[in-house]
């Protein structure tokens, strides 16, 4: 009964929003179209100002990747990873998710297909994707496409909140799956 009942409120949740959206900007009197219009042309306008800082972060990522720096990283890890009960599989995607959302949903893709969905370790990677953020895909593209130039802190808070989220989703998943 309830399944049933989420799955029509999920089937129709897109279609009322793009209903109600515009019915609202009519009766509030707002030119509903000019504002789109106006409104994705400011979008095209900001993401050729970020392709740049696109293009610099996924060639930096990709160094990162194939210079091997990224499983050296991990092996120097994984004693201390190991001791607090994470799997040394999980380290390369712990690694690259403050670096690329795409680059580690394939990492996850791939754990899940070798170890399997309900596997520890599949789990583990679903919990990281939801409990981390790609702090510097957010830093490239947001901060560059305003102009901030100063954004140490937000790397060193970005950072905190994925080491606190990796923590959180070894915690949970260590209690709830093991």
């Amino acid at each position: 009964m309830l399944l049933g009942l989420l799955n029509n409120i999920s089937r129709w949740a897109i279609p009322l929003l793009l209903l109600i959206v515009p019915l609202y900007g009519l009766i509030k009197k707002v030119p509903v179209y000019e504002s789109f219009v106006a409104g994705a042309q400011e979008g095209f306008a900001t993401a050729v100002k970020i392709i740049p800082f696109l293009a610099g972060m996924m060639i930096a990522i990709s160094v990162f990747r194939a210079s091997g720096a990224m499983d050296y990283l991990a092996l120097i890890l994984d004693p201390l990873t190991t001791r607090i009960g994470a799997p040394s599989e999980i380290l390369p995607l712990a690694i690259m998710r403050p670096l690329s959302g795409s680059g580690v949903l394939g990492m996850a893709a791939e754990l899940m297909k070798v170890y399997g969905p309900d596997s520890f370790i599949g789990r583990m990677a679903s919990v990281m994707q939801g409990t981390t953020d790609t702090t510097f895909f957010v830093l490239t593209v947001y901060f560059g496409s305003v102009g901030i130039k100063k954004y140490r802190y937000a790397v060193v808070t970005g950072l905190t909140a994925d080491i606190t989220g990796f923590l959180a989703s070894l915690y949970i998943c260590n209690l709830l799956f093991r």
